[in-house]
């Protein structure tokens, strides 16, 4: 079977998909849904979960504007339709139509929050849809009138000739004030110094953190009853910038208990809730996961952690994976609006402290606005789902090295560390 072909419509991101029908003289055959071709043209991978069937006896039936609250490919099992959509999304596109007929060859793609209509062209047309969420009961969602004067949806046939049901002749028309919100964007460990700085790029995003502060709610993601309280399908993009850091007291019982749960049992549940409500996981981890011996480290270098930190890591790395769409920054040296080494220094410079600094570990600093400025990169491309390594650039330093660099630039004598 040869790729399918898809169209652009005026819809943003609702498209059409040829599919390559064999026909012969006992009928057809054809590859309703194959993912890997699917994704080959371009076409999003969006999870399906369920597939519907609606069939319809009667020429003439005609059913919507339904806007469902999640992903659709529609096509066809048998007969013909005049399919018809329009965009109730917030945004330019608000209220944008397109209109196809459609026949078992084609299919199109209706991403959430793009109204769905369709009129039978033919007696017994089976209408086919697959989605990505599984139907629940007492979901409610926007609606449009059929014959909505904005929308002006050209039907073959009129709708008083239509067969409609009670319901679908009274919705209402197009009112801006219903616009469908987009999915939002979930900040976990908003309080630390990454998420800070994510807060900044990623504005009027739902913020938790363990403990509660202003705007931020609290979170425990070893809380399984906290955690399916969270509206999880609400969410677009999950950043998670939660993390223990604590590396000698992961060494203590009580630390190693915590850094597991934080830094491997906390990853593994995001990357659980990710694959069944299809949210992009980005996770950021550390250089800790290797164990120092290479001078570069490259994503697909084979883990190598040592210490108990370190460990956790690499096993939430390893979790992360799992997740279908995910991006993992592993980053080194940490530096943002908090407490960090190099204010530490700074502090230390100007209460003329002269501090001892270890010099046999060397690294990277990175500052909390360039990794940020790499995640929203990683979107704006629409890089491949992976693990990317993000530091700042320049040359390798010391601990010691910084420090005296700290100290330089603050004044003293970078020979008093």
């Amino acid at each position: 079977m040869s790729l399918p072909t898809l169209e652009t419509t005026p819809i943003p991101g609702l498209v059409v998909v040829r599919l390559d029908r064999r026909d012969d003289a006992r009928g057809f055959f054809k590859e309703n849904w194959q993912r890997e071709k699917m994704a080959a043209i371009g076409l999003p991978d969006f999870g399906p979960v369920q597939n519907n069937i609606s069939f319809n006896a009667d020429r003439g039936v005609t059913r919507g504007i339904h806007t469902e609250p999640w992903d659709k490919f529609v096509s066809l099992a048998t007969g013909r339709i005049f399919g018809a959509w329009v965009d109730m999304r917030e945004g330019d596109s608000f209220g944008a139509t397109f209109s196809i007929e459609m026949d078992t060859s084609v299919a199109v793609f209706v991403p959430r929050g793009v109204g769905n209509s369709y009129q039978t062209l033919e007696d017994a047309t089976a209408y086919t849809y697959l989605v990505n969420e599984h139907w629940r009961p007492g979901i409610s969602y926007p609606a449009l009138a059929l014959d909505d004067p904005s929308a002006a949806i050209d039907w073959p046939i009129p709708l008083a000739e239509a067969i409609i049901s009670e319901k679908d002749q009274h919705n209402p028309n197009l009112d801006p004030t219903t616009a469908i919100a987009a999915k939002r964007t979930l900040i976990i460990g908003a309080l630390g110094q990454l998420g800070r700085a994510l807060q900044v790029e990623f504005a009027h995003s739902d913020l938790v953190d363990l403990i509660a502060a202003d705007g931020v709610t609290a979170l425990d993601l070893t809380d399984a009853e906290a955690v399916a309280a969270l509206p999880w399908h609400e969410y677009a993009v999950v950043l998670n910038a939660a993390a223990y850091t604590a590396v000698d007291a992961a060494e203590t019982p009580d630390g190693r208990r915590t850094a597991w749960a934080a830094n491997a049992s906390a990853p593994a549940t995001l990357a659980a809730l990710s694959r069944t409500h299809g949210f992009t996981l980005v996770h950021y981890s550390s250089e800790y996961v290797f164990d120092g011996t290479a001078q570069e480290h490259t994503e697909d270098e084979a883990l190598s952690p040592l210490g108990v930190y370190a460990q956790s890591k690499a096993a939430g790395d390893i979790a992360v994976g799992l997740a279908p769409r995910h991006y993992l920054l592993r980053t080194s040296w940490v530096i943002g609006e908090g407490k960090n080494f190099v204010r530490t220094m700074a502090t230390l410079a100007g209460n003329g402290v002269s501090p001892a600094v270890v010099s046999d570990q060397v690294g990277r600093l990175t500052f909390t606005d360039e990794l940020v400025r790499a995640t929203r990169h990683l979107f704006d491309q629409g890089a491949a789902y992976g693990t990317y390594n993000v530091s700042n650039g320049g040359p390798a330093m010391s601990w010691a090295e910084i420090a005296r660099a700290v100290f330089e630039r603050s004044g003293r004598s970078g020979a008093d560390v």
